[in-house]
C-alpha cells in the first residue's frame, strides 16, 4: 500500500461521493488508468482474465448441482457465476485483446437490410475481372445479395471459377442463392489479362466483359460491374454500350472522403483519358453535376476545376483554357479552381481534371488509410498498457478506417458511356466487390441515365437534366 501522507492539520472536504452519493464518472476513469500504471499486480489480472470467465462458469455449474441440496446457496451461487462471467467478458477482455488488430480483421462495416424481392435489380458482374477472380468476386457477390436488393448474372469461365469454388468452399452458399433465383451463373469464353492491350476485347468477343457488357445492351441488367483491366472495360462499354450523345470520352469518376462525414466529393476524370482537351473537361463537369444531383442528393453541386492556384491566370495550358468554358456554362455551378489542398475540404461537391492527374491523385488517398493506421500503431504505447489505451480509442479508429479505406468506396463510375458501368480495383476482394455492387445499385435506381440522355436534347430538356 502507498505510505500516508503526514496530516497537514487541516481539515479536508467530504468526498465527492460521500457528499453527492455518486461517483464521478472521469475521476474513476483517471483513477483507474494511475492505478494500472503504478500497480504490477493488475498483469496477473489480466493475463488470468480467461481463466476467471472459466471459474465463473464452473462455480456457475457447481451452484446448479448443489441446487438439490440447498436451493437458496445455488441460486446466490449462480446470481454471482453470472455477475462474474459477464464483468470478465466486457471488462477484462478489452485488456486481453488488441484492439487494433481486431480493427484490422473486421468485416468493414456494410449493414444488413431488410431485402424485398420485388425491389431486386439484375447486375452483370464479370467474374474474371481482378487480380483475386474468380472467387473472391464471388465471395462479394454472395455477400451483396444477401445485404442489397439485387440479383446477380456471374459471368465467368467455368473451369477456374469452379476450381475457386472448391477451393474456398462456397459450393453450399452459391446452391443456395440459385436455388433462391438471386445469383444466375453465365458460362463465357476466354477471359481479357489485366495486362492485355485494352483492343484484345474486339477479338475476344466472349470474354467475360464483353457478355456482361451485352446483357445491359439488351435489358437483362441494369448495371455491369468489373475490376478487370480498366483499358478493356472502358474499351468494352464503348464498342457494346457506345457513347452518349454529345460525349467525346467517358470518364471514370471516383468518390473521395471529405472532412465532413456525410458528404463525398466526385473526382474525375481519375484514369480513362491521359491526355484531355478542354472540351472534354467541360463534358466531365456536365457529366458529375448530374451525378452528383441525382445520386449523391445534392441540390446544387458545385464543380471545381483542379489547378495549382485559385486564380484565373495560373495553371497549364489545359487549366487556362478550359476555366473560361466552365465559367459560360449557365447550366452548372461553377465554384472557380480547385487547389490539391481543397479537395477534400468539403467546399466543393465535383472536381474535373485530367486522368494522369486524377490518377495519381486516387492513388495517393487509397495509401492514407493504411499509412495512418500504421502510424497509430507505431506511436501508441506497447504491451498492456497501450491495450488499454486503444481500447478507449477503438471506436475513433473504427470510424477513421471506414472514411479512409479504399475498399469501404470498391469502385469508381464511368461516365459518359450508354449505361450504368462499375469500375472496381484490379485488387478487390469481398468487400470491395460489396461495396462497388451497392454504388451501381444507387446509381441504376435513381434514373442518371435519364438525365443523361437528356444532356443533349433541347434547351429545355438539357437544362432540366443538368438542374
Amino acid at each position: 500500500m502507498p505510505p500516508k501522507e503526514p496530516d497537514s492539520g487541516e481539515r479536508r472536504p467530504a468526498p465527492y461521493r460521500a457528499r453527492t452519493g455518486r461517483t464521478k464518472p472521469s475521476r474513476a476513469i483517471r483513477r483507474l488508468v494511475i492505478w494500472y500504471r503504478r500497480n504490477a499486480a493488475v498483469t496477473t489480472i489480466v493475463d488470468t482474465a480467461s481463466a476467471l470467465v472459466d471459474t465463473a462458469s464452473a462455480a456457475g455449474n457447481v451452484a446448479g448441482s448443489v441446487a438439490g441440496v440447498a436451493g437458496s446457496m445455488a441460486g446466490a451461487a449462480g446470481t454471482v457465476a453470472g455477475a462474474a462471467t459477464s464483468v470478465a467478458g466486457s471488462v477484462l477482455q478489452p485488456l486481453v485483446f488488441d484492439p487494433l488488430r481486431r480493427l484490422q480483421q473486421g468485416p468493414g462495416g456494410v449493414e444488413s437490410l431488410a431485402v424485398g424481392d420485388a425491389e431486386r435489380l439484375w447486375v452483370a458482374v464479370d467474374g474474371m475481372g481482378g487480380d483475386h477472380a474468380p472467387g473472391p468476386i464471388l465471395e462479394g457477390c454472395l455477400r451483396a445479395v444477401e445485404l442489397l436488393p439485387m440479383r446477380i448474372r456471374f459471368v465467368a469461365e467455368t473451369g477456374p471459377l469452379q476450381q475457386a469454388i472448391r477451393t474456398m468452399g462456397l459450393q453450399d452458399d452459391l446452391d443456395e442463392a440459385v436455388a433462391l433465383g438471386l445469383i444466375q451463373i453465365v458460362p463465357s469464353g476466354p477471359s481479357v489479362g489485366m495486362n492485355e492491350e485494352a483492343t484484345v476485347v474486339r477479338r475476344k468477343r466472349d470474354a467475360s466483359i464483353n457478355l456482361a457488357m451485352d446483357l445491359v445492351k439488351q435489358g437483362q441488367a441494369t448495371a455491369v460491374y468489373s475490376a478487370g483491366n480498366s483499358g478493356a472495360v472502358m474499351a468494352s462499354a464503348i464498342f457494346r454500350l457506345g457513347r452518349l450523345p454529345g460525349i467525346d470520352r467517358p470518364a471514370i469518376g471516383a468518390l473521395f472522403p471529405t472532412k465532413d462525414p456525410d458528404q463525398q466529393v466526385l473526382v474525375l476524370d481519375v484514369g480513362a483519358n491521359m491526355d484531355c482537351k478542354p472540351d472534354w473537361l467541360h463534358q466531365f463537369a456536365l457529366l458529375g453535376n448530374i451525378y452528383s444531383r441525382d445520386v449523391l442528393q445534392v441540390k446544387r453541386p458545385r464543380i471545381g476545376l483542379l489547378n495549382i492556384g485559385e486564380e484565373e491566370c495560373k495553371g497549364n495550358d489545359l487549366a487556362l483554357r478550359t476555366h473560361p468554358l466552365l465559367v459560360a456554362e449557365p447550366r452548372i455551378r461553377f465554384a472557380g479552381n480547385c487547389e490539391g489542398r481543397d479537395v477534400l475540404s468539403g467546399d466543393f461537391d465535383v472536381v474535373v481534371c485530367d486522368g494522369f492527374t486524377g490518377n495519381v491523385l486516387l492513388k495517393f488517398l487509397e495509401s492514407v488509410g493504411s499509412v495512418l493506421l500504421d502510424v497509430l500503431r507505431a506511436e501508441l504505447p506497447r504491451g498492456r498498457r497501450g491495450k488499454v489505451g486503444s481500447a478507449f480509442l477503438r471506436s475513433n479508429l473504427v470510424r477513421i478506417k471506414k472514411r479512409l479505406d479504399h475498399a469501404e468506396h470498391g469502385g469508381a463510375l464511368l461516365l459518359g458511356v450508354d449505361g450504368v458501368c462499375v469500375i472496381g480495383h484490379g485488387s478487390s476482394k469481398a468487400l470491395s466487390v460489396v461495396s462497388a455492387l451497392r454504388l451501381a445499385h444507387s446509381a441504376a435506381s435513381h434514373g442518371v441515365m435519364d438525365d443523361l440522355h437528356a444532356l443533349q436534347g433541347s434547351g429545355a430538356d438539357a437544362a432540366a437534366a443538368c438542374g
